[in-house]
């Protein structure tokens, strides 16, 4: 696939930038870290070339100077606050990642837990925390915000929070998505420290919108679509426009916000001109380590199509609203795209029309598309992928891959012993078949070692799947999309 990203230029220019922003200050500079650390799968759909976890080699760049602070929500723990693109809960993320960090050798400093109001999802997760031997922390709401600053920057507001023990340059406070309470952690940790008389600083680092894109440029476009559900809007930053006559990008809640953070930090640090507009405070280099803007144009579109079919499968299954969808149909308007654009969707449509039960379609770069169709047996996306591994290892569509001898006790697993009513292999089940498979059968083997190939490919459903097909889909790196339309009049499972 073509790439319009750089990841090293990116890791050298986005390093440089923090760096310089540190000595700005008494070398002690708390970044407010906004996206996801690891498995940004949105970067990597819109800016192909962006490997998932750059942000996270970029910090490892900085490793010897850099410590993080996970922040969550205690509200997004007790309703189990789902992260989309993997399926798990908020706290079941943040563990995830924590592990991750130390496996890589990062050092974690601790987890905040916001906006604590005795929840006890929240306490139990502090809980579990705490026996693992990682500081915790509890903030409150602040008294006063966001309108009464003097009691906001005072003992009653910021003050009330503990303080979190730090001893790098560089302390990166990232959460497990959006109102996660990372920026009041950061002013709180700069309330704090101005009153040790250490002259700390703030930054932002927001990978979306780009700022030094064009406002109505596709990658900026297809983070509205993203975000369609929390009402984000890109917007020209009218402070930066008006102080230095430049236009550049924003979003919507930064810009309100910023009058308010502005007149917060210049209470705790007496510096009115620290920064005058919300892309002063910004340190995202992603703009600059673009290769070839066709290409990610191209990607952008692409993925504002997916978020619509997203938004509108969420409304079906009544996990979203219809204000999303609408929305994502404008933007599409807007960029004068629509759902054709999306070549895959007519195969799995057209594949279901003609066989009379959902069907799963997969483009494969430079091969073609394959269709599979759901079977008392298998699901549709399981057929489909067996399909497309067999394409791309030039296996006869005739040819079985799946031995029954093996197959035969997974079925009896799934009916006597589970108890399952309607036994159908997901797409799991079958990959689990075919690993088993490999061991002894060289065309499976080779079939198997065909499943890296998937990655990047586009996929489309003519129904809703299973959320634990999607899921595998996912994982395999595939970007599925579905039909908002229910596969049967089963209930169970929407």
């Amino acid at each position: 696939m073509k790439k319009g990203f750089d990841n090293d230029l990116y890791i050298r220019l986005q390093s440089e930038k923090i760096l310089e922003r540190i000595k700005k200050f008494d070398n002690k500079l708390y970044l407010e870290f906004g996206g996801k650390l690891f498995d940004d799968m949105h970067a990597t759909r819109v800016l192909p070339g962006f490997a998932s976890d750059v942000k996270c080699k970029m910090l490892l760049s900085l490793k010897d100077k850099s410590e993080i602070i996970f922040v969550i929500n205690a509200a997004d723990l007790e309703r189990n606050k789902i992260r989309a693109d993997f399926g798990i809960p908020y706290g079941t993320d943040v563990l995830r990642q924590i592990d991750k960090l130390r496996g890589l050798g990062l050092n974690m400093n601790s987890v905040v837990v916001t906006q604590y109001l005795g929840q006890a999802a929240a306490d139990k997760f502090i809980n579990k925390l705490n026996r693992h031997g990682l500081r915790t922390y509890i903030h409150h709401k602040t008294k006063g915000y966001p309108t009464d600053v003097d009691v906001i920057v005072s003992d009653e507001g910021y003050g009330a929070n503990p303080y979190i023990e730090t001893s790098k340059p560089l302390v990166v406070v990232t959460a497990p998505g959006p109102g996660s309470g990372k920026l009041a952690t950061c002013l709180s940790q700069l309330y704090h420290e101005y009153k040790r008389g250490v002259r700390a600083g703030y930054a932002k680092f927001e990978t979306f919108p780009i700022w030094n894109l064009p406002l109505r440029h596709p990658v900026n476009v297809a983070y509205e679509a993203a975000t369609a559900d929390l009402g984000d809007i890109n917007m020209i930053d009218p402070y930066h426009l008006e102080t230095y006559g430049l236009t550049t990008v924003n979003y919507n809640r930064d810009i309100e916000c910023f009058p308010i953070v502005k007149s917060i930090l210049t209470k705790i640090t007496g510096d009115d001109n620290l920064y005058n507009s919300p892309t002063d405070m910004g340190v995202n280099m992603a703009g600059c380590a673009i290769i070839d803007d066709d290409v990610c144009r191209e990607a952008s579109n692409q993925e504002i199509i997916r978020r619509y079919y997203k938004a509108a499968c969420d409304y079906k299954t009544g996990n979203g609203g219809s204000e999303a969808v609408e929305r994502i149909r404008l933007l599409m308007n807007q960029n004068k795209i629509s759902i054709e654009d999306r070549k895959v969707v007519k195969y799995a449509v057209e594949k279901a029309e003609k066989c009379g039960c959902s069907a799963v379609a997969i483009e494969l770069d430079g091969k073609g598309t394959v269709t599979g169709r759901a079977s008392k047996l298998m699901s549709a996306c399981s057929s489909a992928v067996l399909n497309a591994v067999k394409l791309l290892s030039n296996i006869e569509d005739d040819m079985l891959l799946l031995s029954p001898i093996i197959l035969a006790p997974i079925i009896q697993l799934k009916k006597e012993v589970l108890g399952e009513d309607k036994v159908k292999l997901s797409l799991g089940d079958v990959l689990t078949a075919l690993s088993i498979c490999a061991a002894t059968n060289p065309i499976a083997e080779k079939a198997f070692h065909m499943l890296e190939c998937l990655r990047g490919c586009e996929a489309h459903a003519s129904c809703i799947l299973p959320e634990s097909d999607q899921g595998v889909m996912r994982k395999l790196g595939v970007n599925i999309t579905c039909e908002p339309e229910f596969g049967s009049k089963d209930l169970y499972g929407f």
